[in-house]
């Protein structure tokens, strides 16, 4: 039995003791986010198709509210807040997207926010944060840093922590986004997302499971941080040694509530060097004419490097978000 239906049929045998997530809560998700989010187009590129030898369609969350698809889970997550919690603040720390995603929606929703990021995060991503009216508090470029000054900033002000993704109302929210590719799509073969903590993959593979069953996920990541690829390969969660990508927004290691559900209904994660990130975003930019981060671009060179395993299927790949900063591009 291939290793994906192997997958799918333990995910369907144990799925209410296993599956944190029902149907039912990503469609009250989809429902609550909805005002307050676009349904992104899906594009598809000839040129890109005859070079990869697959059929690609492409969910421009770079066209998304904040420029990525991290609206949703915030959009969510601040939602389901209690009055009180909603008067006392919100706080996170990330490196950008998530960032502005937390900052747009708390101030469309009359809250205060607190956002701590890392002094190396790209400043057009700063500039828009402190635009949506939140409170920026720097830390170096590493988990323990990060950390360390939000649980500061939670004692002082008693703001609610949002979790990047290890939070399942934020991991609901982001599930929409497969959700919206498959509703706007016929019988993909797989749908791919990239994985840093795990947020997005997690809610592709649910709302896969849920609404495309006979659909494949596959997940792609740097070569640089390859945990997630580690995790999978070894059963339990490791941490990165180096953080040493272009791929800004997946530095982040697997947290303990998406790790369960990538693990269960994942195929695979395929790693990818930052020479090939940066010649598939090259590419999308060139023949698409859209712009992407590099984050966006890494499902993408998966497809590239792969081009046997993807030959003649229909890939649904989720690009990200296009919050790069155009004067530090890569080529």
């Amino acid at each position: 039995m291939p290793n994906f239906l192997y997958k799918i049929e333990t995910a369907m045998i144990n799925s209410k003791n296993t599956l944190p997530l029902a149907i039912a809560q990503i469609e009250k998700a989809h429902d609550t986010i909805r005002p307050m989010v676009h349904r992104t187009p899906i594009l598809t590129s000839n040129s890109l198709d005859q070079i990869s030898g697959a059929r690609l369609f492409f969910k421009c969350e770079n066209f998304q509210k904040i420029g990525a698809f991290k609206i949703r889970g915030a959009v969510n997550a601040l939602s389901n807040l209690s009055e009180e919690e909603k008067q006392r603040g919100v706080a996170t720390h990330s490196s950008g997207n998530h960032a502005q995603a937390i900052a747009s929606t708390a101030q469309s929703l009359g809250m205060q926010a607190w956002i701590v990021m890392p002094d190396t995060s790209p400043k057009i991503k700063k500039i828009a944060v402190e635009g949506y009216g939140a409170e920026i508090i720097e830390s170096k470029a590493n988990i323990e840093s990060r950390e360390t000054k939000l649980n500061e900033v939670v004692q002082k002000t008693g703001a609610t922590f949002i979790h990047p993704f290890d939070n399942y109302d934020v991991i609901a929210g982001q599930a929409t986004c497969a959700k919206e590719l498959i509703e706007d799509t016929d019988d993909l073969d797989i749908i791919m997302a990239p994985v840093g903590g795990g947020g997005l993959l997690s809610g592709t593979a649910l709302s896969t499971y849920y609404f495309s069953p006979n659909t494949r996920v596959i997940g792609a990541e740097p070569k640089e941080v390859d945990d997630a690829f580690r995790s999978m390969q070894l059963g339990v969660i490791q941490k990165n040694s180096s953080l040493n990508t272009i791929a800004d927004g997946l530095k982040t290691n697997l947290g303990e509530k998406t790790f369960p559900i990538i693990k269960s209904l994942v195929e695979e994660i395929i790693t990818v060097s930052e020479e090939e990130i940066i010649n598939a975003m090259r590419l999308i930019w060139e023949r698409m004419k859209i712009i992407i981060e590099p984050s966006c671009a890494v499902p993408f060179a998966a497809v590239l490097q792969q081009p046997e395993k993807f030959k003649d299927k229909k890939v649904g790949i989720i690009l990200t978000g296009g919050n790069v900063d155009v004067e530090k591009l890569p080529f």
